[in-house]
Protein backbone atom coordinates (compact mmCIF):
# COMPACT_ATOMS: atom_id res chain seq x y z
CA UNK A 1 0.00 0.00 0.00
CA UNK A 2 1.04 4.08 -0.44
CA UNK A 3 0.33 5.46 3.16
CA UNK A 4 0.39 9.00 3.52
CA UNK A 5 0.99 9.44 7.89
CA UNK A 6 0.52 12.77 8.95
CA UNK A 7 1.93 14.00 12.19
CA UNK A 8 2.12 18.11 13.37
CA UNK A 9 4.90 16.52 15.89
CA UNK A 10 8.27 15.75 14.69
CA UNK A 11 8.43 12.26 15.48
CA UNK A 12 12.25 11.77 15.88
CA UNK A 13 14.36 10.74 17.63
CA UNK A 14 11.66 8.34 19.43
CA UNK A 15 13.66 9.35 22.96
CA UNK A 16 11.38 12.77 22.16
CA UNK A 17 8.54 11.03 24.31
CA UNK A 18 4.98 11.65 24.55
CA UNK A 19 2.87 11.03 21.51
CA UNK A 20 6.20 11.26 18.79
CA UNK A 21 6.95 7.32 20.45
CA UNK A 22 3.76 5.90 19.11
CA UNK A 23 3.78 8.00 15.79
CA UNK A 24 7.71 6.91 15.06
CA UNK A 25 7.15 3.12 15.70
CA UNK A 26 4.16 2.61 14.13
CA UNK A 27 5.84 4.25 11.18
CA UNK A 28 9.06 2.33 11.24
CA UNK A 29 7.26 -0.85 11.50
CA UNK A 30 4.88 0.27 8.19
CA UNK A 31 7.91 1.40 6.33
CA UNK A 32 9.30 -2.30 5.90
CA UNK A 33 5.96 -3.55 4.24
CA UNK A 34 4.56 -0.33 2.41
CA UNK A 35 5.31 2.92 0.57
CA UNK A 36 5.39 5.26 3.84
CA UNK A 37 5.05 9.08 3.30
CA UNK A 38 5.24 11.22 5.76
CA UNK A 39 4.07 14.74 6.22
CA UNK A 40 5.41 16.57 9.56
CA UNK A 41 6.42 19.52 10.95
CA UNK A 42 9.53 21.15 12.49
CA UNK A 43 9.96 23.02 15.40
CA UNK A 44 13.63 25.37 16.46
CA UNK A 45 14.89 22.54 18.48
CA UNK A 46 14.82 20.05 15.33
CA UNK A 47 18.31 19.65 14.06
CA UNK A 48 19.15 19.05 9.83
CA UNK A 49 21.08 15.70 11.48
CA UNK A 50 17.64 14.70 12.82
CA UNK A 51 15.47 15.43 9.91
CA UNK A 52 18.06 13.23 7.31
CA UNK A 53 17.88 10.39 10.38
CA UNK A 54 14.15 10.76 9.60
CA UNK A 55 14.37 10.80 6.06
CA UNK A 56 15.81 7.30 6.23
CA UNK A 57 12.76 5.94 7.71
CA UNK A 58 10.26 6.51 5.34
CA UNK A 59 10.37 6.37 1.46
CA UNK A 60 9.23 9.94 1.42
CA UNK A 61 9.08 12.64 3.71
CA UNK A 62 8.16 16.33 3.80
CA UNK A 63 8.65 18.42 6.32
CA UNK A 64 6.87 22.01 7.06
CA UNK A 65 7.81 24.84 9.64
CA UNK A 66 5.37 24.87 12.49
CA UNK A 67 3.50 28.07 12.53
CA UNK A 68 4.37 30.41 15.21
CA UNK A 69 2.42 29.91 17.81
CA UNK A 70 -0.43 33.07 18.47
CA UNK A 71 -1.17 31.99 22.09
CA UNK A 72 0.43 35.14 23.99
CA UNK A 73 -0.72 37.51 21.13
CA UNK A 74 -2.91 39.62 24.33
CA UNK A 75 -6.89 39.10 24.83
CA UNK A 76 -8.41 40.27 21.38
CA UNK A 77 -6.96 37.37 19.49
CA UNK A 78 -7.76 34.81 22.35
CA UNK A 79 -11.25 36.39 22.26
CA UNK A 80 -11.45 36.04 18.35
CA UNK A 81 -9.92 32.66 18.33
CA UNK A 82 -12.70 31.30 21.34
CA UNK A 83 -15.30 32.68 18.45
CA UNK A 84 -13.83 30.74 15.76
CA UNK A 85 -14.11 27.91 18.10
CA UNK A 86 -17.65 28.63 19.12
CA UNK A 87 -18.48 29.09 15.16
CA UNK A 88 -16.53 26.68 13.46
CA UNK A 89 -16.06 23.86 15.90
CA UNK A 90 -12.02 23.82 15.89
CA UNK A 91 -10.19 24.16 19.13
CA UNK A 92 -7.28 27.02 19.48
CA UNK A 93 -5.06 23.99 20.50
CA UNK A 94 -5.58 22.75 16.82
CA UNK A 95 -5.83 25.81 14.66
CA UNK A 96 -2.79 26.86 16.36
CA UNK A 97 -0.63 24.52 14.43
CA UNK A 98 -2.58 24.54 11.18
CA UNK A 99 -0.55 25.05 8.21
CA UNK A 100 -1.97 26.34 5.31
CA UNK A 101 1.34 25.04 3.15
CA UNK A 102 1.22 22.04 5.17
CA UNK A 103 -2.83 21.43 3.69
CA UNK A 104 -2.07 22.48 -0.08
CA UNK A 105 0.62 19.80 -0.43
CA UNK A 106 -2.10 16.95 1.77
CA UNK A 107 -4.72 17.88 -0.91
CA UNK A 108 -2.09 18.00 -4.19
CA UNK A 109 -0.75 14.44 -2.77
CA UNK A 110 -4.50 12.94 -2.22
CA UNK A 111 -5.53 14.32 -5.65
CA UNK A 112 -2.97 13.33 -7.50
CA UNK A 113 -3.40 9.83 -6.01
CA UNK A 114 -0.76 9.30 -4.64
CA UNK A 115 -1.77 7.40 -1.57
CA UNK A 116 -4.51 4.78 -0.60
CA UNK A 117 -4.69 5.31 3.00
CA UNK A 118 -4.05 8.55 5.12
CA UNK A 119 -3.78 8.17 8.82
CA UNK A 120 -3.43 11.40 11.63
CA UNK A 121 -1.00 10.17 13.86
CA UNK A 122 -2.61 12.38 16.84
CA UNK A 123 -5.93 13.90 16.84
CA UNK A 124 -4.91 17.41 15.47
CA UNK A 125 -3.86 16.25 13.03
CA UNK A 126 -7.62 15.77 11.75
CA UNK A 127 -7.88 18.94 10.65
CA UNK A 128 -5.63 18.27 7.08
CA UNK A 129 -8.32 15.38 5.92
CA UNK A 130 -11.52 17.05 5.06
CA UNK A 131 -14.46 15.01 4.49
CA UNK A 132 -14.85 14.04 1.07
CA UNK A 133 -11.53 12.38 1.23
CA UNK A 134 -13.67 9.35 3.09
CA UNK A 135 -14.71 8.97 -1.08
CA UNK A 136 -11.46 8.65 -2.26
CA UNK A 137 -9.48 6.45 -0.03
CA UNK A 138 -9.11 4.67 3.64
CA UNK A 139 -8.94 7.46 6.00
CA UNK A 140 -7.58 6.94 9.68
CA UNK A 141 -7.55 8.70 13.26
CA UNK A 142 -5.12 7.79 15.40
CA UNK A 143 -5.93 8.96 19.25
CA UNK A 144 -3.83 9.17 21.42
CA UNK A 145 -6.18 10.14 24.18
CA UNK A 146 -9.34 11.90 23.93
CA UNK A 147 -9.85 15.85 24.23
CA UNK A 148 -13.16 15.81 25.82
CA UNK A 149 -12.25 12.82 28.24
CA UNK A 150 -8.82 14.83 29.64
CA UNK A 151 -10.51 18.23 29.70
CA UNK A 152 -13.90 16.91 32.28
CA UNK A 153 -11.04 14.49 33.97
CA UNK A 154 -8.99 17.86 34.44
CA UNK A 155 -12.02 19.51 36.04
CA UNK A 156 -13.26 16.92 37.86
CA UNK A 157 -9.85 16.56 39.88
CA UNK A 158 -9.05 20.11 40.25
CA UNK A 159 -5.94 20.22 38.04
CA UNK A 160 -7.19 22.64 35.58
CA UNK A 161 -4.53 25.69 34.41
CA UNK A 162 -8.30 27.64 33.65
CA UNK A 163 -11.35 26.19 34.74
CA UNK A 164 -13.45 28.66 33.99
CA UNK A 165 -11.86 28.38 30.40
CA UNK A 166 -12.11 24.64 30.17
CA UNK A 167 -15.90 24.66 31.90
CA UNK A 168 -16.75 26.76 29.00
CA UNK A 169 -14.68 24.41 26.50
CA UNK A 170 -16.23 21.10 27.95
CA UNK A 171 -19.37 20.93 25.96
CA UNK A 172 -17.16 22.54 22.59
CA UNK A 173 -15.06 19.67 22.87
CA UNK A 174 -17.60 17.15 23.40
CA UNK A 175 -19.36 18.72 19.93
CA UNK A 176 -15.87 18.48 18.13
CA UNK A 177 -14.80 15.13 19.09
CA UNK A 178 -18.01 13.59 18.03
CA UNK A 179 -18.07 15.87 14.64
CA UNK A 180 -14.03 14.82 13.02
CA UNK A 181 -14.66 11.43 14.76
CA UNK A 182 -17.30 11.29 12.10
CA UNK A 183 -15.31 11.73 8.85
CA UNK A 184 -12.84 9.17 9.55
CA UNK A 185 -13.37 5.50 7.79
CA UNK A 186 -11.41 4.06 11.39
CA UNK A 187 -10.88 5.56 14.29
CA UNK A 188 -7.90 4.25 16.52
CA UNK A 189 -7.50 4.58 20.56
CA UNK A 190 -4.75 3.22 23.28
CA UNK A 191 -7.58 1.91 25.53
CA UNK A 192 -10.75 -0.19 26.15
CA UNK A 193 -12.05 3.14 27.90
CA UNK A 194 -10.90 5.81 24.98
CA UNK A 195 -12.92 3.19 22.67
CA UNK A 196 -16.52 3.37 25.02
CA UNK A 197 -16.45 7.21 25.39
CA UNK A 198 -15.75 7.56 21.10
CA UNK A 199 -18.41 4.80 20.59
CA UNK A 200 -20.94 6.77 22.72
CA UNK A 201 -20.45 9.40 20.68
CA UNK A 202 -19.97 7.88 16.78
CA UNK A 203 -21.57 4.19 17.46
CA UNK A 204 -21.59 3.41 13.71
CA UNK A 205 -17.40 4.02 13.74
CA UNK A 206 -15.33 1.37 13.54
CA UNK A 207 -13.11 1.75 16.67
CA UNK A 208 -10.10 -0.54 17.25
CA UNK A 209 -7.80 -0.61 20.61
CA UNK A 210 -4.13 -0.74 19.70
CA UNK A 211 -1.99 0.16 23.00
CA UNK A 212 1.31 1.66 22.98
CA UNK A 213 4.46 -0.76 22.73
CA UNK A 214 7.97 -0.69 24.06
CA UNK A 215 11.13 -1.00 22.14
CA UNK A 216 12.40 -4.30 24.21
CA UNK A 217 16.18 -3.54 23.05
CA UNK A 218 16.18 0.02 23.85
CA UNK A 219 14.91 -0.86 27.58
CA UNK A 220 16.17 -4.30 28.42
CA UNK A 221 15.26 -5.94 31.98
CA UNK A 222 17.93 -5.21 34.44
CA UNK A 223 19.76 -7.72 36.07
CA UNK A 224 20.23 -6.83 39.68
CA UNK A 225 17.88 -5.21 41.95
CA UNK A 226 19.45 -2.12 43.74
CA UNK A 227 18.14 -2.08 46.32
CA UNK A 228 18.02 1.12 48.68
CA UNK A 229 15.43 4.10 48.47
CA UNK A 230 15.55 5.57 45.55
CA UNK A 231 12.47 6.68 43.47
CA UNK A 232 12.27 7.93 40.03
CA UNK A 233 9.61 9.73 38.15
CA UNK A 234 9.99 9.45 33.69
CA UNK A 235 8.37 12.13 31.62
CA UNK A 236 8.38 15.00 29.81
CA UNK A 237 8.39 17.81 32.23
CA UNK A 238 6.32 20.33 30.62
CA UNK A 239 3.27 18.38 30.21
CA UNK A 240 0.24 19.18 32.41
CA UNK A 241 -0.53 15.97 33.91
CA UNK A 242 2.83 15.26 34.43
CA UNK A 243 3.88 18.43 36.60
CA UNK A 244 0.81 17.84 38.41
CA UNK A 245 1.70 14.31 39.13
CA UNK A 246 5.19 15.33 40.89
CA UNK A 247 4.31 18.02 42.51
CA UNK A 248 1.35 16.18 44.17
CA UNK A 249 3.84 13.29 45.27
CA UNK A 250 7.11 15.79 46.06
CA UNK A 251 4.68 18.10 48.24
CA UNK A 252 2.18 15.14 49.83
CA UNK A 253 4.00 11.78 49.71
CA UNK A 254 7.58 11.81 49.74
CA UNK A 255 7.70 13.73 53.02
CA UNK A 256 5.34 10.90 54.56
CA UNK A 257 7.69 8.22 52.94
CA UNK A 258 10.96 10.13 54.36
CA UNK A 259 9.58 10.19 57.96
CA UNK A 260 9.98 6.50 57.35
CA UNK A 261 12.96 5.83 55.19
CA UNK A 262 14.73 9.30 55.94
CA UNK A 263 17.05 8.37 52.79
CA UNK A 264 14.89 8.24 50.47
CA UNK A 265 15.28 9.97 46.66
CA UNK A 266 12.79 11.23 44.48
CA UNK A 267 14.64 11.58 40.89
CA UNK A 268 12.32 13.55 37.88
CA UNK A 269 13.84 12.51 34.64
CA UNK A 270 13.16 14.33 31.84
CA UNK A 271 13.01 17.36 29.37
CA UNK A 272 12.29 20.67 29.72
CA UNK A 273 11.49 21.12 33.24
CA UNK A 274 9.03 23.66 33.97
CA UNK A 275 9.62 26.84 36.78
CA UNK A 276 7.09 24.81 38.97
CA UNK A 277 8.86 21.78 38.52
CA UNK A 278 12.81 23.35 39.12
CA UNK A 279 11.22 24.40 42.24
CA UNK A 280 11.21 20.94 43.50
CA UNK A 281 14.75 20.14 43.44
CA UNK A 282 14.91 22.74 46.56
CA UNK A 283 12.78 20.28 48.74
CA UNK A 284 14.95 17.26 50.75
CA UNK A 285 15.79 14.16 48.11
CA UNK A 286 14.66 15.59 45.25
CA UNK A 287 16.74 15.54 42.24
CA UNK A 288 15.52 17.44 39.22
CA UNK A 289 17.81 15.95 36.14
CA UNK A 290 15.93 17.10 32.65
CA UNK A 291 16.33 15.26 29.53
CA UNK A 292 18.60 12.66 29.56
CA UNK A 293 20.61 10.50 26.61
CA UNK A 294 19.38 7.51 28.29
CA UNK A 295 16.32 6.93 30.20
CA UNK A 296 16.89 3.02 30.98
CA UNK A 297 19.89 3.79 32.85
CA UNK A 298 18.32 5.54 35.70
CA UNK A 299 15.62 3.62 35.45
CA UNK A 300 18.27 0.61 36.76
CA UNK A 301 19.27 2.21 39.52
CA UNK A 302 16.20 3.04 41.00
CA UNK A 303 14.34 0.86 43.38
CA UNK A 304 10.52 1.85 42.83
CA UNK A 305 8.80 3.87 39.32
CA UNK A 306 6.16 5.89 40.56
CA UNK A 307 3.42 7.15 38.44
CA UNK A 308 1.06 9.16 40.19
CA UNK A 309 -0.64 10.67 37.47
CA UNK A 310 -3.89 12.23 38.81
CA UNK A 311 -5.14 12.95 34.93
CA UNK A 312 -4.05 12.28 31.18
CA UNK A 313 -6.17 9.75 29.39
CA UNK A 314 -4.61 7.07 27.54
CA UNK A 315 -1.75 3.90 27.96
CA UNK A 316 1.32 5.15 29.33
CA UNK A 317 4.59 4.93 27.58
CA UNK A 318 6.39 5.47 31.30
CA UNK A 319 4.77 2.69 33.48
CA UNK A 320 4.95 0.45 30.01
CA UNK A 321 8.81 1.31 29.75
CA UNK A 322 9.95 0.59 33.66
CA UNK A 323 7.74 -2.47 33.25
CA UNK A 324 9.97 -3.67 30.52
CA UNK A 325 13.63 -2.48 32.32
CA UNK A 326 12.35 -4.44 35.32
CA UNK A 327 11.20 -1.51 38.07
CA UNK A 328 8.85 -2.35 40.28
CA UNK A 329 5.65 0.26 39.56
CA UNK A 330 3.16 1.74 42.62
CA UNK A 331 0.92 4.31 40.08
CA UNK A 332 -2.37 5.66 39.97
CA UNK A 333 -5.84 4.56 38.47
CA UNK A 334 -4.67 6.87 35.64
CA UNK A 335 -1.21 5.80 35.41
CA UNK A 336 -2.18 1.77 35.20
CA UNK A 337 -4.82 2.94 32.48
CA UNK A 338 -5.37 -0.34 29.73
CA UNK A 339 -3.33 -2.05 31.85
CA UNK A 340 -4.31 -5.78 33.92
CA UNK A 341 -1.63 -5.57 36.55
CA UNK A 342 -3.81 -6.74 39.64
CA UNK A 343 -6.57 -8.66 38.69
CA UNK A 344 -7.61 -11.47 40.96
CA UNK A 345 -6.68 -14.90 40.20
CA UNK A 346 -4.10 -13.19 37.79
CA UNK A 347 -0.40 -12.58 38.23
CA UNK A 348 0.40 -9.06 40.37
CA UNK A 349 2.30 -7.14 38.21
CA UNK A 350 1.92 -3.46 39.84
CA UNK A 351 0.97 -1.83 42.76
CA UNK A 352 -2.15 0.45 42.73
CA UNK A 353 -2.43 3.92 44.76
CA UNK A 354 -4.44 6.90 44.44
CA UNK A 355 -4.36 8.71 48.09
CA UNK A 356 -1.52 9.42 50.14
CA UNK A 357 -1.57 6.75 52.66
CA UNK A 358 -2.25 4.38 49.88
CA UNK A 359 0.91 4.96 48.08
CA UNK A 360 3.21 5.48 51.41
CA UNK A 361 1.83 1.49 52.23
CA UNK A 362 2.56 0.72 48.78
CA UNK A 363 6.18 2.21 48.54
CA UNK A 364 7.24 1.22 52.04
CA UNK A 365 5.86 -3.09 51.28
CA UNK A 366 8.41 -2.37 48.35
CA UNK A 367 10.78 -1.14 50.20
CA UNK A 368 11.07 -3.57 53.07
CA UNK A 369 10.44 -7.01 50.50
CA UNK A 370 12.67 -7.77 48.17
CA UNK A 371 10.69 -10.71 47.36
CA UNK A 372 7.95 -8.58 46.35
CA UNK A 373 10.20 -5.92 44.35
CA UNK A 374 11.52 -9.11 42.54
CA UNK A 375 8.04 -10.58 42.06
CA UNK A 376 6.71 -7.00 40.35
CA UNK A 377 10.42 -7.13 38.23
CA UNK A 378 9.50 -10.47 36.39
CA UNK A 379 5.46 -9.69 36.12
CA UNK A 380 5.94 -6.78 34.68
CA UNK A 381 8.70 -7.38 31.83
CA UNK A 382 6.92 -10.65 30.90
CA UNK A 383 3.11 -8.42 30.48
CA UNK A 384 5.26 -5.92 28.19
CA UNK A 385 6.89 -8.97 26.23
CA UNK A 386 3.75 -11.12 25.52
CA UNK A 387 1.37 -7.85 24.79
CA UNK A 388 3.50 -4.56 24.77
CA UNK A 389 5.75 -4.70 21.82
CA UNK A 390 5.66 -2.07 18.46
CA UNK A 391 5.56 -5.21 16.62
CA UNK A 392 2.31 -6.17 18.02
CA UNK A 393 1.01 -2.53 17.80
CA UNK A 394 2.19 -2.39 14.30
CA UNK A 395 0.56 -5.45 13.20
CA UNK A 396 -2.50 -4.28 14.35
CA UNK A 397 -2.15 -1.14 13.04
CA UNK A 398 -1.48 -2.47 9.70
CA UNK A 399 -4.44 -4.91 9.79
CA UNK A 400 -6.65 -1.45 10.38
CA UNK A 401 -4.82 0.23 7.06
CA UNK A 402 -5.84 -3.14 5.22
CA UNK A 403 -9.22 -3.70 6.19
CA UNK A 404 -11.85 -2.95 3.63
CA UNK A 405 -14.69 -0.98 4.31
Amino acid sequence: MNILMLSSTFPYPPTRGGTQVRTFNLLKYLSQRHTVTLATQREGDVTDAEVAGLRDCVDHLAVFERPLDSGTTGILKKIQRFGRFLQQGTPPSVLNRYSIEMQTWVDNWVEAGKCDVITCEHSINEIYVPSHFHKQLKTIVNIHSSVYATCRNQLATGISENSFRDKINLPLLRRYEQNYCAKFSAIVVTTEEDKIQLQEFNPNSEITVIPNGVDLVSFPNRTTDPGGHRLIFIGAMDNLANIDAVCFFSNEVLPEIQKLYPDTTFDIVGSHPVPEVLGLDQKPGINVIGRVPSMVEYLHQATICVVPMRTGFGIKNKTLEAMAAGVPIVASDRGLEGLAVDVAGDSLRALRANKSAEYVTAISQLFDHPHLRSQLSHNGRQLVETEFTWDIAGKSYEQVCLRRE
